[in-house]
């Protein structure tokens, strides 16, 4: 059994294998390159594991799931935090075929139902430390809604549970990997898109090697590398550009951190001898003060680079990482979709802090679009449009987003405003879709509002971003009310909703009525004019 999905027409199919883009190898091929190797490939607070405990452990994992039942073209939801069970169950379900999604730890109830919903999973792993797991409320009321699951494997297991644990310590006795086809679905990556649903993006074990790949190449990765995972494991960011599956591929060595705070993260640096990480910029804010507050440079002495993705980076606070953190800076401009721009290890100071990087494949196809879907000339202001090896064709089972999210010609239009400069580089202006990054996390608003519509008391609802000083964007919840509403009851009305804390209102404003546009949408460019307004005058 085989997964739908939106494919590659076959002429570019064969050049990318012609140029050597797809191998047609599966992404278990990552560690098994070095099953036999002693190095330390993970290290999970004071659990280290070599390469072959790692490929061992994911090899255990997986005989123990076949002989579950699990099979080729089956599905699962995993919700695991940054420890090092997430690689060995990510490993474990592309060896027998079976294609995930890797829910984020803080994802709630309203997410993990979304998830569920697309991919009728055969299989949930989950910790019981999540709230959602405590006790089995929610396993219920999931296992009715999804009548598809059958198997259910916890972390941090109860009595009666099956265990994670176990089923990584059984025998593999005389098992056999059977992935999935190289151009089959490896795994669902999570969209970060502005509509009420979240949506999945299928990801080709052919794609995303390739993506890996070429990042290792741009970035320098190999045996010598130690990296830092202080951002969610889960995240396509920290997985792959390069990340842990990039850090893997080199034979480096991949620590693990529960947070990007620098009380986290400095002593990890300084133990055990970081040489990259990757951070969104509100984490990088929180570290440049750090070090001016506790003049701890030493710490930080091995590291050789710091990535920064996930919001745009502004150019002040660029140019203050190579000075205050004593490493070199690489801006990443990316998405779950596929594209991704690397600023070079090499680039000046103007290309370093100034741009989001230049896509890292030769076939990389980008341009700039006007709102027909004209090509604009080169340092004009439009939207990011591309095709390429590694970035997919369609969202799965969406067929109504899918014809406005591409051209006729496969073109993927991001949402993402750019311009392009003469020499190739791309510079983030901004976004065209209602999105709210908070801090690298994305929040839909139409998610947000519809689920407040909902509340008895709310006749409308819209939610925008204000500008943040740190977080780059926070959320303010504009509401018409029948009665007057505290900003502390909205909130409670969301998390019994199940939605993670990320998404909830930052701020409250109750008014009388919306502004509205002369189409008779809510003018919420108007909403923000009057919240910077008032942001200034406070």
């Amino acid at each position: 059994m085989t997964i739908s999905y939106t494919r590659w027409p076959a002429s570019l199919a064969a050049r990318y294998r012609e140029r050597g883009y797809w191998l047609d190898l599966p992404l278990t091929d990552i560690l098994s390159r070095h099953a036999a190797s002693q190095h330390i490939a993970l290290i999970d607070g004071d659990r280290p594991f070599s390469y072959q405990h790692l490929e061992q452990s994911a090899h255990q994992l997986a005989a123990a799931l076949q002989r579950r039942g699990l099979r080729c073209g089956d599905t699962a939801l995993v919700q695991l935090g940054n420890i090092a069970e997430f690689y060995m169950v990510f490993f474990a379900l592309l060896k027998i075929g079976v294609a995930p999604v890797n829910a984020l730890f803080s994802h709630q109830r309203q997410e993990l139902d979304a998830y569920a919903s697309q991919i009728e999973p055969a299989l949930l792993i989950a910790d019981r430390q999540h709230g959602l797991f405590a006790n089995d409320d929610y396993l219920q009321q999931l296992r009715q809604c999804c009548p598809s699951l059958r198997d259910v494997v916890m972390h941090n297991a109860h009595t009666g549970d099956i265990s994670l644990a176990e089923l990584l310590g059984t025998g593999a006795d005389d098992f056999v990997a059977t992935p999935s086809a190289a151009d089959e679905v490896a795994f669902f990556q999570l969209s970060g898109g502005s509509t009420g649903t979240p949506k999945l993006i299928p990801r080709t074990h052919n794609d995303y090697y390739y993506s890996i790949r070429r990042s290792v190449e741009v970035c320098g990765f190999d045996r010598s590398t130690r990296f830092l995972c202080a951002l969610p494991a889960a995240h396509n960011y920290p997985l792959s550009s390069p990340g842990a599956c990039g850090t893997f591929y080199g034979g480096g060595c991949v620590v693990l951190a529960g947070d990007p705070s620098a009380s986290s993260c400095f002593p990890l640096i300084e133990k055990h001898q970081i040489t990259v990480t990757a951070l969104v910029p509100p984490a990088v804010s929180l570290w440049l003060q750090a070090v001016q507050e506790w003049g701890c440079h030493a710490a930080l002495a091995s590291l050789r680079l710091l990535q920064v993705g996930g919001a745009r980076l502004s150019e002040a606070l660029a140019a203050r990482i190579p000075a205050e953190l004593g490493c070199r800076l690489q801006q990443v401009f990316g998405m779950a979709e596929g594209l991704v721009n690397y600023t070079q290890l090499d680039d000046d100071d103007w290309h370093t802090f100034c741009t989001q990087g230049k896509p890292m494949s030769p076939d990389d196809e980008v341009w700039v679009a006007d709102e027909h879907g004209q090509p604009l000339p080169i340092g004009e202001t439009g939207r990011l449009m591309t095709r390429g090896p590694y970035t997919f064709r369609g969202y799965y089972r969406s067929p109504e987003h899918n014809a406005k999210s591409f051209d006729a010609d496969g073109f993927y239009c991001s949402g993402d405003l750019i311009s392009i400069t003469a020499d190739g580089y791309i510079c983030v202006q901004g976004r065209e879709k209602d999105q709210i990054n908070r801090g690298g996390e994305k929040i839909a608003a139409e998610e947000i509002e519809n689920l407040l519509l909902r509340h008895d008391a709310i006749l409308q609802v819209a939610l925008v971003s204000m500008e943040d000083h740190l977080l780059g964007e926070k959320s303010c919840a504009f509401i018409v009310g029948l009665r007057p509403l505290r900003a502390v009851e909205i909130r409670r009305y969301l998390r019994a909703l199940g939605v993670a804390e990320f998404k909830l209102p930052d701020r409250i404003e109750t008014v009388d009525n919306l502004p509205l546009t002369p189409v008779g949408k809510v003018d919420k460019k108007r909403l923000r004019e009057q919240l910077a307004a008032r942001q200034l005058t406070q």
